[in-house]
């Protein structure tokens, strides 16, 4: 088997759903499924086919669109019953009828409720100016509300159990009101009634399923975000809740048995949604470049755009540990756009920066003081050049796919990758 990981070294939105949706269509070898293995549903990978059909991917695999190809949400990813089946739903639409038939879930699986999404919002609200950029989908509450009250947070498996789950979510519902007594909050019993249908739905299968599934056919694991929004490396509070590296597909791939590829997929130049540091931002840029199927959102905020950085990426790739090979996206924006620029190393208080240091995971002390240094930090700019070739010799890393569009019609493979970082067996 040849199986792969996907993972976005940059801010997010780099392309990780088109990549995935062409090793699914079109790439070397037959996919058999997909693995969810970090985030939850504040996804959006933005697949196109080539017929014009689009869909924004959130917990379902961004390979569903290829007839048989399956989905499976890890014990890692944080599960949302309700906006699940409006996925399902627009997928129905497009075609895709099954995309439940093809769809397992972990039991051990974090449930994100209303609860979760209530009291998100409310807290980043209270924040004020001073928000983290979260996308309003309750992803960090679930993960805080699992870690401080582990034997109460709601699980996949929950939904076959109601009395279980009214109790869990009766008491969340609780909680959520104590500290947010305004919090707009659904009725318990309704919640019971959605997510026990759920439950009657979709597969429910324990840890074993997904080693049976390796062994089957090849595999593609997607991630979620980006390397540099990492709950334990990013630029912390400006983070995410989730781990964005590699580290949860090795986790599975370990306890199977079995090894991947590693394949980073990055931007010809690069984007980030909401606040925290950017030091190629333009606001030339982010007014004179609109993406598609990015834009602003009332709880992200600006979708921001700037200048290929090879210090944040290399800073991306140590972190993660390497990897095998490079996607790189929106090379067609690239080849259309002259005044796009390169940047080496930064400018602190006058002084030269080449890389950045990487600190010890979960001190996020040292992560915060390194925010701190990046917001006064000035780029140095040069021209770009050939991206792929500037990406190439910048990070050591060849570009196996270039990508000129946003179906996998506008792919196009590069010569044979050397060597580079698999999991360990």
């Amino acid at each position: 088997m040849t199986h792969r990981i996907v993972v976005d070294l940059g801010y997010g939105d780099a392309g990780k759903g088109t990549v995935v949706d062409w090793l699914c269509a079109r790439g070397p070898e037959p996919v058999h499924a997909v693995v969810r293995f970090n985030g939850g549903a504040q996804a959006a990978h933005n697949v196109v086919a080539p017929d014009g059909r689009h869909h924004t991917f959130a917990q379902f695999g961004s390979g569903t669109l290829t007839p048989g190809v399956r989905t499976h949400l890890s014990r890692f990813m944080l599960v949302e019953p309700l906006a699940l089946a409006a996925e399902a739903r627009h997928l129905a639409a497009l075609g895709a009828a099954d995309a439940f038939d093809r769809l397992t879930v972990d039991v051990d699986a974090l449930l994100t409720t209303p609860y979760h999404r209530a009291a998100n919002r409310a807290r980043e609200s209270a924040r004020g100016a001073a928000r983290h950029g979260s996308c309003g989908m309750g992803v960090g509450e679930t993960m805080a509300y699992s870690l401080e009250h582990p034997d109460d947070a709601p699980r996949a498996g929950d939904c076959t159990t109601p009395g279980r789950l009214r109790r869990l979510l009766s008491a969340l519902r609780d909680r959520v009101l104590d500290a947010f007594p305004e919090a707009d909050v659904p009725d318990v019993d309704d919640c019971v009634d959605a997510f026990t249908a759920f439950g009657e739905r979709v597969r429910l299968v324990g840890g074993d399923h997904l080693h049976r599934l390796l062994r089957t056919g090849n595999v593609v694991f997607e991630g979620a975000q980006g390397v540099l929004l990492d709950e334990w490396h990013g630029f912390h509070p400006y983070t995410t809740w989730s781990t964005t590296t590699f580290a949860n597909a090795e986790t599975l791939l370990d306890e199977a048995g079995a090894s991947a590829v590693r394949l980073g997929v990055v931007r010809a130049y690069m984007t980030r949604h909401g606040p925290g540091p950017f030091v190629t931002e333009d606001p030339a840029l982010t007014t004179d470049l609109p993406d598609r199927h990015n834009a602003f959102g009332p709880w992200q905020g600006t979708f921001r755009v700037g200048h290929l950085d090879l210090v944040a990426l290399r800073y991306a790739l140590a972190v993660a540990g390497g990897v095998g090979e490079l996607a790189v996206t929106h090379l067609d924006v690239a080849r259309a756009r002259r005044d796009l620029l390169l940047c080496r190393a930064y400018e602190i208080d006058g002084d030269p920066l080449g890389a950045l240091p990487v600190g010890r995971a979960g001190d996020l002390e040292g992560q915060e003081a390194l925010t701190h240094r990046l917001m006064k930090a000035r780029p140095v700019y040069e021209p770009l050049g050939d991206p792929v070739e500037t990406l190439e010799t910048g990070l050591g890393v060849n570009v196996g796919l270039r990508s000129y569009g946003p179906t996998a019609a506008d792919k196009v493979t590069a010569r044979p990758s050397r060597p580079g970082p698999t999991t360990r067996r």
